[in-house]
């Protein structure tokens, strides 16, 4: 069976655009993860209930027959081994007496000895294959890091039961080839055969089979085209038909899923009367601008649910979120399968579903879970207009939220950028082409200002992933014979899909410092943390104290108070400080770190402890309109696993000049009655106003979502005493509900509601 590849044309040839990513008939995704094979031709997989994506039983494929492996002297060593021939990194744990349940058939391993260095597990040793004197009730088990190796990728293989297989689609533009600007909209729609290309006859050819190209490709929706056009260019053409009879009922995946007949080698007449198809698509929102199309206003009923991604490195990955009663909240992945995935990425503007994701693999949300069991026939226009049930606190959790990977029209924005001198394709310094045809060329980008923003779109270009860093200086990379800068200037927001789309100086290259040392790289990764904070905490905590000024020398050395301080009466008087416990929760796929390395984190002695970043989190108050009245900072000076989620093991800890840092699944905790974990309010005057807490907020460390880093509440200070209240993520709202918050007059009394 060969993997299915969809095409477009392009000015460069002919580019894949994406790979369908369903596996009919094998197990499903939320009870067998099926992984590519390794070495010594096995194959490999995770079974098993309940478990997450990255752990369960270990199944090994051999001679065509899926069997298991003993616990009798496993060790973590093996997992290692074994986490790696199924795509992980590394293993964090093991599990035995079949915690995941007994499987079935042969036990293959018995007795499994591993060094964990060994590069499959052919080469550790064992009793022989299927050599064992065990029960199923052995069967041994992995959990491993969730996180891949880098160019690994699941099966994408779609089994039909036709002896032909539609391997190859593509649209071809039938005029101006290689000048339609990308992504191409209408062509003729091509598939590969052993023997070339070839045209589908339009005979019974219905909008449902041009529904299912268009998804294939990336767009929602298609539109008629003008057939007698085509039909009058196709008579001044040769053309070779090699499909005809396509009926799909317009909720497939794939073409090959639709029913189809090929024609014979020995047909002599083939599509009589007939014409190539032809298919026009819709665009969506994302991509209508690159293809010259007007916009399409998008009209909304008032107060109808919305749908988003949170958490995807690309365009059309994510979290699902939707919208209910002015809050958003995650779906639970139980039954959640590719028709209603692929309901959700046409409604966003997307083609049909390449995965439906469970197990929180594009990280977990945080709040509420509104829906379950979600069930699409795959026609619906909405998310919403599915069945579905409401959710109790005891269905789900959100190591179940569930995630989509939608088709993607193709763009070839991959094209013009690229990686040079790095250690591996995920390092290097960036390399553009500029220019247009036939005076192309490629040149570097200036590093001045040059962050961790600019690095995430430049990451997202090159479809490797998340920014782990963006650096300004890359002298230790080599770039080869490249050496003129040929762009500066560059500012992202981190949400564009190209380097061409954030601002950047137009034919004028300014740079301070000149040099291809000073010239801009990326580190990138197929993994990023996720820092978010407990809302509800802050509002729980809130205080206020008056402290004496003799117990707030340290804290005026850290410039933890407001600037008023500098001429107080010291050490006499005392300071109104509003106090809080924060909660920070690393919700990602990766451990958060710092950005420098302890060999330059400082010490400070008046509070005996180092800072690994200056600034960890901004502490505002505001007015409604958004003036700062007052502000204050917290340094990291102790990142470290305070607690974690049941099944996971703290990792970084600050005493004896530890190691730093957040890992996936804990949360640090810094207290109320710690230094610095306030607000100075002393110049404040009564009335209501908006706490706020932005995280990493000049974005030193990579995430893979910002927009989660902020919350505010609403406050009330009377002078004496301060009411915090309908404290929330910055983005949890709905946009009328944000500004409900903002125009918010605040309470007479204390009796908040």
């Amino acid at each position: 069976m060969q993997p299915i590849t969809v095409w477009q044309w392009s000015p460069w040839g002919l580019l894949p655009c994406l790979l369908c990513s369903l596996s009919l008939g094998s197990p499903s995704p939320s009870t067998v993860t099926e992984k590519k094979a390794g070495s010594q031709g096995l194959r490999f997989r995770l079974a098993g209930f309940p478990r997450k994506p990255y752990e369960g039983r270990v199944e090994i494929q051999r001679a065509g027959e899926w069997g298991t492996i003993c616990d009798d002297d496993f060790t973590l060593q093996a997992a290692h081994v074994l986490c790696r021939e199924l795509g992980f990194t590394e293993a964090t744990g093991w599990t035995h007496s079949a915690k995941y349940g007994p499987g079935t058939g042969r036990i293959w391993l018995d007795n499994l000895s591993c060094s964990g260095t060994e590069q499959s597990v052919a080469e550790c040793t064992s009793r022989g294959w299927g050599n064992s004197d065990c029960t199923h009730d052995e069967d041994a088990g992995v959990i491993c890091k969730d996180q891949r190796l880098p160019g690994f990728s699941d099966s994408n293989v779609i089994e039909v039961e036709h002896h032909l297989q539609v391997e190859e689609v593509r649209l071809r533009p039938a005029v101006g080839w290689g000048r339609r600007p990308l992504p191409v909209t209408e062509g003729l729609v091509e598939i590969k055969l052993p023997d070339g290309w070839s045209q589908v006859c339009d005979k019974g050819w219905s909008a449902h089979n041009s529904h299912v190209v268009c998804g294939m490709l990336g767009f929602p929706g298609e539109k008629r085209v003008n057939t007698a056009f085509y039909r009058l260019l196709a008579q001044r053409q040769q053309h070779f038909f090699g499909l005809h009879g396509v009926a799909c009922v317009g909720t497939e995946a794939h073409l090959s899923l639709c029913s189809l007949e090929f024609y014979r080698a020995n047909d002599t007449t083939r599509c009589p009367g007939g014409a190539p198809v032809v298919v026009s698509c819709v665009p969506g929102p994302l991509y209508t601008a690159s293809t010259g199309q007007k916009k399409q206003p998008q009209s909304k009923l008032q107060g109808e649910a919305h749908v988003r991604l949170k958490g995807g490195a690309h365009p059309g990955e994510g979290r699902v979120e939707v919208l209910k009663a002015g809050t958003w909240g995650t779906v639970c992945d139980r039954k959640w399968d590719l028709l209603a995935a692929s309901v959700v990425c046409r409604e966003l503007g997307f083609g049909t579903a390449r995965e439906a994701l469970t197990g929180a693999r594009m990280g977990q949300g945080m709040g509420a879970i509104h829906l379950s069991e979600v069930r699409c026939s795959g026609q619906e226009p909405s998310l919403w207009k599915c069945p579905y049930k409401n959710i109790t606190a005891e269905d789900c959790s959100h190591n179940q939220d569930a995630g989509v990977r939608c088709n993607l029209p193709y763009t070839g924005v991959e094209t013009k950028i690229r990686l040079s001198g790095g250690r591996s394709r995920y390092e290097g310094r960036v390399e553009v082409r500029t220019g247009g045809p036939g005076h192309l060329r490629w040149g570097l980008i200036c590093g001045d200002d040059w962050g961790t923003l600019e690095a995430m779109v430049a990451c997202r270009q090159l479809g490797l992933g998340y920014a782990n860093h963006g650096l300004q200086e890359t002298w230790y990379w080599d770039s080869g014979n490249i050496t003129e800068v040929v762009m500066s200037g560059v500012r992202c927001t981190g949400t564009e899909l190209s380097l061409d789309q954030c601002t950047h100086h137009s034919s004028h290259i300014t740079c301070k410092r000149t040099g291809t040392r000073f010239t801009a790289g990326v580190i990138c990764s197929e993994t990023a943390s996720d820092l978010l904070l407990h809302s509800a905490l802050v509002q729980e905590t809130a205080y206020i104290e008056d402290r004496p000024l003799h117990m707030l020398y340290c804290a005026a050395e850290e410039n933890c108070l407001a600037s008023s301080a500098r001429s107080a009466n010291w050490p006499y008087g005392h300071r109104r400080l509003l106090r809080f416990s924060s909660q920070i929760h690393n919700l990602g796929r990766a451990d958060f770190r710092p950005k420098a390395g302890r060999h330059s984190w400082v010490w400070h002695e008046c509070h005996g402890h180092y800072h690994s970043m200056d600034i960890f989190t901004h502490y505002d108050i505001l007015t409604p309109n958004g003036t700062k009245v007052a502000e204050g900072h917290k340094a990291s000076f102790c990142l470290e696993d305070t607690e974690c989620q049941e099944d996971v093991s703290k990792r970084y800890e600050c005493a004896n000049f530890g190691e730093q840092g957040i890992t996936v699944g804990c949360w640090d905790l810094y207290r109320h009655d710690i230094d610095c974990q306030w607000i100075d309010i002393t110049d404040v005057k009564p009335g209501n106003y908006i706490l706020q807490v932005v995280i990493n907020p000049n974005f030193e460390v990579a995430e893979s979502d910002f927009t989660n880093n902020a919350m505010k509440c609403n406050c009330k200070y009377d002078g004496h005493r301060i009411w915090v209240h309908n404290c929330h993520i910055g983005d949890a709202f709905s946009e009328e509900a944000n500004r409900r918050f903002e125009r918010y007059p605040g309470q007479t009394s204390n009796q908040i509601v």
